[in-house]
């Protein structure tokens, strides 16, 4: 959209969200929830009113005012963050993120909260989790992640040449929708387009939108990309079609929905004997770049691990850093500890320290990610939460299923998916996460399964 139209497209998402905002604290509306809150329901519409009620009572705290306020302010800071980005200059955007956050914490402010303010924030993407609960579990995961990432990084190891050599679009294109349908993706219910970045939307499990990008010199991006997208796809196509327009026929959390995609992406699309079986088709749509390639080389590049100054380009190993950094600063931000203009050499300081590296401009450090320009604070540790939660449902499922490993290696992946509908996809929002996860694996979330994986993995790659 056109840049000069920021301010009447922030005017009428500001109108939008008041009259989303009135409807939904309207007295009839509440009068209504109040009542059915106390009727004896079925257990599908008493989960249904309680996720009304949940966002209803949240909303009645707010008034519409602010609510139109903030959802304007956060439009126009993002374009606000698009130009900052583009030149490199955080001064720029710092006036606009100091904005977000007055407002942002004037929103928990009339909310209230227990414990940590940030707890007002993380609600609105992982509902029913709060900071004292995941904070002890992400920091014994940085602990553990981080010798890990400095051993295998103290082994100079070049960027293997396969990563960055030249696969035609069009190739990429036709492969990637033929894994696309193998795992399970319905095109009847659903489409696959290319966007600048990489997203999945859906209108209802009938109406699921992927979408990709593409560069001649970078094969490796678009593929995983699309198997991605397609763990967030295969996640919508499954909740419960007959429970479409109510809150029932929603994905459980944020965390949840990630634990789809990079449980597909990397602990599939990335295993050995995922690539036994999807080698030599690749070779067949790319005979000349691939031409004796062997199994164990390209296995080896499409899991290298380096530093890199970019979150979504970061390997699984260094990846829940990028994040942690993000979700340490962000939690400082709310309390007041950190102030905006001090972010660029927190960030740069905490990036050294974690990987070794220091951003060479605030374009690939501090102004890299859209988040905070549109004020979804709260918003990323909920991608480590589902690599959490995704090694977690891995293990119980090769518990579960025997040899699921070895009809990967068979391409057979429709009992992997079946799984995944019983267990996660089907039952839509009857559960938190927690409990979820509890449920279907029989232990509460921990480190030991993401870190399990990750070094048998990685132990064996960069013989550790």
């Amino acid at each position: 959209m056109p840049p000069c139209g920021a301010e009447p497209r922030a005017r009428s998402v500001g109108l939008l969200a008041g009259l989303y905002h009135e409807k939904l604290t309207s007295k009839p509306f509440v009068n209504l929830v109040d009542e059915l809150t106390a009727m004896n329901l079925d257990d599908d519409a008493t989960v249904n009113v309680r996720e009304i009620k949940r966002e209803q009572d949240r909303a009645l705290k707010i008034p519409q005012k602010i609510v139109v306020e903030l959802s304007e302010a956060q439009s126009l800071s993002h374009e606000a963050w698009v130009e900052a980005r583009k030149t490199s200059d955080f001064g720029r955007f710092s006036p606009w993120l100091k904005n977000i956050l007055e407002l942002k914490n004037k929103v928990a402010d009339l909310i209230g909260y227990e414990g940590s303010k940030y707890n007002v924030f993380l609600e609105e993407f992982e509902p029913n989790t709060r900071v004292e609960d995941i904070q002890p579990i992400l920091s014994e995961l940085r602990e553990r992640l981080k010798p890990l990432v400095e051993n295998i990084l103290t082994i100079e190891t070049p960027k293997p040449e396969l990563l960055t050599a030249a696969f035609p679009v069009t190739g990429q294109e036709a492969f990637g929708r033929e894994v696309l349908a193998d795992l399970g993706f319905n095109s009847e219910a659903g489409r696959l387009d290319v966007s600048v970045h990489p997203f999945c939307s859906s209108l209802a499990p009938t109406d699921v939108r992927l979408t990709t990008r593409y560069s001649a010199n970078q094969m490796s991006e678009s593929l995983f990309g699309i198997i991605h997208e397609c763990g967030h796809g295969l996640y919508e196509q499954g909740l419960p079609a007959d429970a479409v327009g109510t809150p029932l026929c929603q994905a459980v959390s944020l965390g949840i929905h990630e634990s789809q995609s990079r449980l597909w992406e990397n602990m599939i699309g990335r295993s050995r004997e995922f690539w036994e079986y999807y080698l030599p088709k690749l070779k067949n749509y790319f005979p000349e770049q691939l031409r004796g390639v062997e199994l164990e080389y390209f296995y080896s590049a499409i899991n290298h691990v380096e530093a890199s100054p970019i979150r979504v380009e970061a390997d699984e190993v260094t990846y829940n850093l990028h994040i942690l950094l993000r979700f340490e600063l962000e939690q400082r931000l709310v309390e007041g500890s950190l102030d905006v203009d001090q972010l660029p050499e927190y960030w740069n300081e905490t990036m050294e320290d974690y990987l070794g590296i220091h951003p060479g401009n605030h374009a690939i450090g501090v102004l890299q990610d859209i988040h905070w320009s549109s004020g979804l604070i709260g918003y990323f540790p909920t991608y480590t939460l589902g690599n959490l939660y995704a090694a977690q449902l891995f293990n119980c499922a090769r518990e579960t299923i025997p040899g699921l490993m070895g009809k990967i290696r068979n391409g057979e992946f429709g009992i992997l998916l079946t799984w995944l509908r019983e267990n996660i996809h089907g039952r839509g929002r009857r559960l938190c996460a927690t409990e979820l996860i509890e449920e279907v694996t029989g232990s509460p979330l921990s480190t030991d399964s993401l870190m399990g994986y990750l070094e048998e993995k990685y132990n064996h790659l960069y013989s550790l």
